[in-house]
């Protein structure tokens, strides 16, 4: 044995050196990972082939051995940590000899890439990496922190620390439309530093809001953090639990857990949503109590008012809290006692199938015991009385096809049942009133006729819809009804519209933030997958920054808005009409519904691919591109080295000796909370993509094969390795920070300034410990 300890220890440290020194080197970190796997390979086959790494593992030959197994214990389960007694036998730590590993290295690696970077089944997933990296530099590029920056001085800053609260909810801001931390710490520390040293803030506070709020986007959504952890966890949970339901004796995962065993990208932004919130929430309480504390080091500061007009206090409660509280609670209310609801009354032709017992029950005895281990007696007695009803009614009802009669009963108990005002409905409306009300109180004194007039319209389009709209109407009529309403309406938000624009923060804010609700909602609200979203959020974002850069140049930008319009005709007509024309008896209302949806998109085509040339011409798109295809090829490079990496550790028995280590702990508390531990130490040296290409894959099947949720596993690590940008000496959000700050500041106020983000951010990480609830709460509240 070399130095005393085992092979496989011996050849765990040879590649942490290898790594640490490839990335140390000053190599691109992408080359330097699979560079350390080929070397550290190198250097464990030169010492086993020198018979210097002997690995000491359990006599499976020993009648101790044997005694053990047969007194119950799983041989799974046996490991030279739980029973360090049993005798042992030195083997070379690899078997085969090393180039019988390297053969099989070779064709992993191969199949590695093909499955994850080629055409495996994450790839669709990893696309979207792609697009929103491109959705965040062009964002950036079209200078939407400038103005997120200075509208939110002005609104904060006369606010104690108000200048440190505005970083804040800027980084939050951009974390939801950009997400990437270099862009935004470069951003704000070029534009915010300097004004904040001179309004006398300490540059502690300073350079550590800056810094933390930076990093926002690595949690907040979309994540591409969560988009690539997600893509590990769906595999590794999967597994875990099969292997679980194996090892209890249950055939498979669903049989034991009594759910599928999966978890999605999707459903991962939705457990970030609140952990996100209440991070930016805790930096921007720090700050304002920082400057309670300390008045001179962070003052309030006079930027300016965002409106043209003043607002009173009275007016501005009404208006911009009362009025929207008061539409949207309505709207709930009336959805509760079915006044607004929906109208839809299109029937299946078959019948529902009938549901199951909520566990299976026809399982063998060891399987059963483990069930009722883990869902408790209650949860299997009541699946068992469950089943038994099931099976006295026939078994499991099956789905057969109904009659015409029954399609007809069916379809006027729908009829009869349909709310009076169409959710649709009810939602433009609410949407519609909501903007002449804040059109109302940005601009008080102005003459009020329009606004009303605007309202009547909306009391007019729910008037028609009552009276008039039936749920067996079609669209193409209830359109041609509620024509002259909406007319109304939009007349009258034309002039809203012109009134809010004299608002500087809803001039900087709404654009953004429509991208964002837009992408977001479809995501959270399960409407597609990410990658489809992040589509849509690159196109928004080309868009929003050729508008932007038309008005620099001072031309207009009505192609970009008409062709906004036009993607929400698409969605409008997409969701009204039926446009499936190539099946047989297609009505004319369906024709025309199609040929304007397919106009309109034309049309938005026409705009995005302008929006590309606005973008090209001004010298824009070319470093968005190249800057794009920059960070994609370093992700996916580093993810083949990091699996090359990974197949290094695999070969010699590293990665089963620190699983093995890692259960011989018997609670799974300890396991996880040991491996947190271990990822922010890491974090001071690795970057995330080292940490999550080879870390996770490592520990994932002991972390995810317990008990815990997948989702607060997945979002307890990626907030512990957003501390990978803020822990020195290798924080990626302090160089970025130095790079830009000014002479003045120094990098012991970096440092200083960023250690009480730091224990911000492990205070986070125990309240997510404490109460899990802050993580699922919104999963279990959204349907998936």
């Amino acid at each position: 044995m070399l130095f005393g300890l085992d092979g496989v220890e011996v050849g765990l440290i040879i590649v942490f050196f290898c790594l640490f020194g490839g990335i140390l080197s000053g190599f691109p970190v992408a080359f330097a990972i699979g560079g350390a796997g080929i070397i550290s390979f190198g250097i464990i086959a030169a010492l086993d082939s020198a018979g210097l790494l002997i690995h000491q593992a359990i006599d499976t030959g020993s009648q101790a051995y044997r005694d053990l197994v047969n007194s119950g214990v799983d041989d799974d389960s046996i490991s030279i940590f739980r029973y360090p007694e049993l005798p042992r036998i030195g083997e070379p730590v690899f078997p085969s000899g090393w180039e019988t590993a390297l053969d099989r290295n070779v064709s992993f690696i191969v199949n590695r890439i093909n499955e994850r970077v080629l055409a495996g089944q994450s790839i669709e997933t990893l696309l979207a990496v792609l697009m929103f990296v491109l959705m965040g530099i062009t964002l950036e590029r079209s200078k939407i922190a400038n103005d997120l920056l200075t509208t939110m001085a002005r609104v904060f800053g006369p606010l104690p620390g108000g200048l440190a609260v505005s970083i804040v909810v800027v980084g939050a801001f951009l974390a939801a439309s950009t997400g990437i931390v270099g862009a935004t710490v470069v951003t704000m520390g070029l534009l915010a530093l300097p004004t904040m040293l001179r309004n006398n803030y300490s540059p502690e506070l300073a350079t550590g809001v800056i810094a933390a709020s930076g990093t926002l986007g690595q949690i907040i959504p979309p994540s591409i953090v969560i988009v690539l952890l997600g893509t590990l966890a769906g595999d590794l949970y999967s597994a875990a639990q099969e292997q679980r339901a194996t090892a209890a004796g249950c055939t498979d995962a669903l049989t034991y857990l009594g759910e599928p065993a999966v978890v999605s990208v999707g459903t991962l932004f939705q457990a970030a949503l609140v952990p996100g919130i209440m991070l930016a929430m805790l930096y921007a309480l720090y700050a304002f109590g920082y400057a309670l504390l300390n008045p001179s080091k962070a003052p309030a500061v006079e930027m300016g008012s965002t409106n043209n007009e003043p607002v009173t206090r009275n007016e501005g409660l009404l208006w911009f809290i009362g009025a929207p509280i008061a539409l949207i609670g309505g709207a709930i209310m009336l959805s509760s006692v079915n006044v607004i609801g929906s109208q839809n009354i299109s029937v299946s032709a078959f019948s529902d199938l009938g549901e199951g017992a909520s566990l299976r029950t026809n399982v063998g005895p060891e399987c059963q015991a483990s069930m009722i281990e883990l869902h408790g007696q209650v949860a299997w007695d009541r699946a068992l009385a469950e089943q038994a009803a099931i099976d006295e009614a026939g078994g499991v009802q099956q789905s057969t096809r109904l009659s015409p009669e029954e399609i007809a009963a069916a379809r006027d108990a729908k009829i009869a049942n349909a709310a009076p005002i169409g959710s649709g409905v009810a939602i433009l409306a609410v949407m519609l009133a909501l903007v002449l009300t804040t059109a109302r109180g940005v601009s008080p004194s102005s003459d009020p006729r329009p606004l009303l007039i605007g309202g009547i319209g909306i009391v007019l389009m729910l008037m028609v819809d009552v009276l008039f709209v039936r749920p067996t109407t079609s669209s193409g009529a209830e359109w041609v009804m509620m024509a002259i309403p909406v007319a109304i309406v939009l007349y009258a938000c034309r002039f809203a519209a012109q009134r809010l624009a004299q608002n500087e923060l809803i001039r900087v804010v709404f654009p953004p933030l429509v991208l964002i609700i837009a992408v977001l909602g479809s995501i959270l609200g399960g409407i597609t997958n990410p990658t489809p979203a992040a589509a849509l959020g690159a196109g928004g974002a080309i868009m929003l920054a050729a508008y932007r850069k038309l008005k620099d140049q001072n031309r207009s930008g009505m192609v970009i808005i008409w062709s906004t319009f036009a993607i929400i005709i698409c969605i409008l007509v997409g969701v009204n009409f039926d446009l499936r024309i190539n099946q047989g008896n297609v009505s004319a209302e369906s024709w025309i519904a199609f040929f304007v949806a397919y106009a309109a998109y034309l049309y938005a085509l026409f705009g995005l691919l302008f929006g590309c040339w606005v973008l090209f011409a001004s010298g824009v798109l070319t470093p968005v591109v190249r800057e794009t295809a920059k960070v994609t090829s370093m992700v996916f490079t580093i993810l083949i080295g990091s699996q090359l990496l990974n197949l290094v550790v695999i070969s010699f028995g590293g990665e089963h000796y620190i699983q093995q280590f890692l259960r011989s702990f018997d609670n799974e508390f300890t396991v996880f909370l040991l491996v947190m531990l271990v990822l922010f130490v890491l974090g001071f040296v690795l970057d995330f993509l080292e940490i999550i290409y080879i870390v996770i894959p490592i520990v994932g099947p002991v972390i995810y094969g317990g008990s815990f949720d997948p989702k607060w596993v997945t979002i307890m690590v990626a907030v512990n390795l957003q501390t990978s940008f803020l822990t020195p000496p290798f924080g990626f959000a302090l160089f970025y920070l130095r790079g830009v700050a000014p002479k003045e500041v120094t990098t012991g106020h970096i440092y200083r300034g960023i250690l009480p983000f730091v224990l911000i951010q492990v205070a986070g990480l125990a309240l997510l410990w404490t109460f899990p609830g802050i993580v699922t709460f919104v999963p279990d509240l959204i349907p998936n």
